[in-house]
């Protein structure tokens, strides 16, 4: 089970090695050499810096292995890593083209993806229908066998969805989907349509990404405006109380 460690300025959660094979079955292409390890998450961290914009968000992504197989100038091209962020009410409920959709209430309001090729940082769709909102790019580099990237989006403590997927210079988007082809350049899977990524950020007795492709957001998932807005009608019923009792002591 992924393992919480909070503190004031950092936001890390463990990942259980080992389990870059989807719902156990796939098979990772064998043209180029792609390990498990290179796909493996480890840890994810999210932290506040300082920059010249104001405090934004600094993510770190632990994997098992930095992989280079298709030769990318970042260092690191086996693995695509989406991150979709939750820091207020609404967002979309479908985590991009992962084949997976969120778990739960809410939403996403931006998805950030580390590719070895070109890293982009999106905001959701402002209403059905429309397009995601493309921001700055963000900033990433190799430290060990993490990849730390960093972003444009404010300093907060939220919730995220992350995932790993295969690196495919062969699609649009830069993914390898799984299918049940036998070639050497396929990733393999039981069935067609299964979810994209091989690795999620999740406990590790939740298979739930696999089976029935949701998946359930880590860090801070309490809605804070519906808090937020309890608190003032649980304020505002003991205010009306409060004066039913002092009108009614005074009364002869």
């Amino acid at each position: 089970m992924f393992l919480p460690l909070l503190t004031a300025a950092l936001m890390t959660f463990q990942d259980p090695a080992g389990d870059a094979r989807g719902d156990g079955g796939y098979i990772l292409p064998q043209r180029p050499a792609v390990t498990e390890a290179m796909l493996d998450l480890r840890s994810f961290s999210a932290q506040p810096v300082d920059g010249d914009g104001g405090r934004t968000l600094r993510f770190g992504v632990g994997l098992g292995q930095i992989g280079n197989p298709w030769q990318a100038p970042s260092g690191f091209s086996a693995a695509v890593i989406d991150v979709f962020v939750r820091t207020s009410v609404g967002g979309s409920r479908t985590l991009a083209d992962t084949g997976l959709q969120v778990r739960g209430p809410g939403g996403w309001q931006y998805h950030l993806r580390l590719s070895g090729f070109g890293s982009t940082l999106e905001a959701a769709p402002t209403h059905p229908g429309a397009a995601p909102t493309t921001l700055a790019t963000p900033t990433v580099r190799v430290e060990g066998t993490s990849l730390v990237a960093d972003t444009a989006i404010p300093a907060g403590k939220y919730a995220y969805w992350v995932t790993s997927s295969v690196y495919s210079p062969l699609t649009p988007a830069g993914l390898l989907k799984p299918s049940t082809s036998r070639s050497p350049l396929a990733l393999q899977a039981s069935r067609d349509g299964a979810p994209t990524p091989v690795d999620v950020l999740a406990a590790a007795d939740d298979g739930l990404a696999f089976t029935a492709g949701t998946l359930a957001p880590v860090g801070e998932t309490r809605d804070r405006q519906t808090l937020t807005l309890a608190g003032l009608g649980l304020a505002g019923l003991l205010l009306t109380l409060w004066a039913t009792v002092r009108v009614w002591r005074r009364t002869p």
